[in-house]
């Protein structure tokens, strides 16, 4: 599905590695149990030796990757994920052939009960574990199984047993598939979810008509830039703007004329104030603001005076009317004290009170009050 190619492959070897994490140890510790069960181990020392050798060490080299899979994924996600999932397909095939071999031993009933019940067990939770990447999951059950499937059919010693490790092997197949899907499906909800999530929260922090963020948001977001500013002692700088005689716009030409230029504006001030860092909201009205961390003085002087050229020099055609205005605009740039109640609300009214300045003395200019 077209999902699966937008989902970052990260989440779904993260939940693989901690399925199977804890099933490490079981493949060493039953193993024991069932080599060390009645002696077993001494009739038959060199199979149980290379059979507890081979699995150990398998497992103690997937634990490693476990321990060193961060560092490797730096370097190569590919590679990573190969290592992975060809330890697991050795872990299967290393019980598979010893579960065949075993189940050859006709001598010994009591040990291959045992086999049996727990190669079973371990098939199933392997494939439960593996289950989010069903590619892995179908190896791992061919690998563990077939093996015994097929030296018991072909050499016809127990043609019963091998009927139901085939009806077994394919009860799984089917039970990956569905829990597959379920898994994809469920996986897919959490993201679709997600998403909503993040597009309802950005509605909540939107301006509807310009699309710019919306005074409630900027009032969030200046109280932790100015934490930050003044903890790094830093610069931090507001840009009030208003558009000029807007309401002869509205009178003149209509309400609708006078959305289409604050969309105008709106598009001016993204363009002007384009750092990541940049806060660009509707204030109010035909009012805006912009919160710039890091921004000294010399800085805001010149991104002020842009922003001024560039509302000077747009034009918005409305039916058959050209329609222009200009910005008058208030800069106050400090370096905040948080220790100081107050002025964490100074710096706007500061702002404020420049773009009075602004407009008594003509419009379409820049004031700007500035403090340390």
């Amino acid at each position: 599905m077209d999902f699966k190619r937008h989902v970052v492959s990260r989440r779904v070897m993260h939940d693989l590695r901690k399925r199977s994490s804890i099933g490490i140890l079981f493949y060493v510790l039953i193993l024991l149990v069932i080599l060390g069960n009645d002696g077993y181990f001494l009739r038959h020392p060199d199979f149980s030796l290379y059979f507890v050798l081979a699995n150990t060490g398998i497992c103690l080299f997937r634990t490693l990757h476990l321990l060193v899979s961060d560092k490797i994924i730096q370097i190569n996600r590919t590679l990573d994920i190969s290592i992975f999932m060809g330890s697991v397909i050795i872990t299967a095939l290393i019980w598979g052939i010893g579960f065949a071999l075993l189940m050859m031993q006709s001598d010994e009933n009591e040990a291959r009960i045992l086999m049996s019940i727990c190669a079973a067990g371990l098939c199933a939770g392997g494939v439960s574990a593996f289950m989010p990447e069903r590619h892995l999951a179908l190896a791992f059950n061919v690998c563990m199984l077939f093996p015994t499937f097929a030296i018991l059919q072909f050499t016809g010693k127990n043609p019963s047993m091998a009927a139901v490790i085939l009806m077994y092997s394919l009860y799984l197949a089917l039970m990956t598939m569905k829990g597959n899907n379920e898994y994809w499906d469920a996986l897919e909800n959490e993201y679709m979810l997600k998403r909503k999530s993040e597009e309802l929260e950005k509605m909540s922090n939107t301006d509807v008509l310009t699309n710019l963020y919306n005074r409630r948001y900027f009032n969030e977001i200046f109280e932790t830039e100015w934490k930050r500013a003044s903890r790094n002692r830093q610069y931090l700088t507001i840009i009030i703007c208003d558009i000029d005689y807007f309401k002869q716009i509205n009178d003149t030409f209509g309400h609708l004329a006078g959305d289409e230029y604050l969309k105008k504006i709106a598009g001016v001030l993204k363009k002007v104030f384009k750092r990541k860092s940049d806060i660009v909201a509707r204030y109010g009205g035909e009012e805006f603001v912009a919160l710039l961390p890091d921004a000294d003085a010399e800085t805001a002087c010149e991104l002020a005076e842009t922003l001024r050229l560039a509302a000077e020099a747009s034009r918005i055609q409305y039916k058959d009317e050209i329609i222009a205005a200009t910005l008058s605009i208030g800069v106050m740039s400090c370096i905040p004290d948080y220790n100081e109640n107050d002025d964490k609300d100074a710096i706007i009214a500061k702002a404020d009170n420049a773009l009075y300045q602004a407009k008594k003395k003509g419009r379409n200019r820049v004031c700007h009050h500035f403090s340390e």
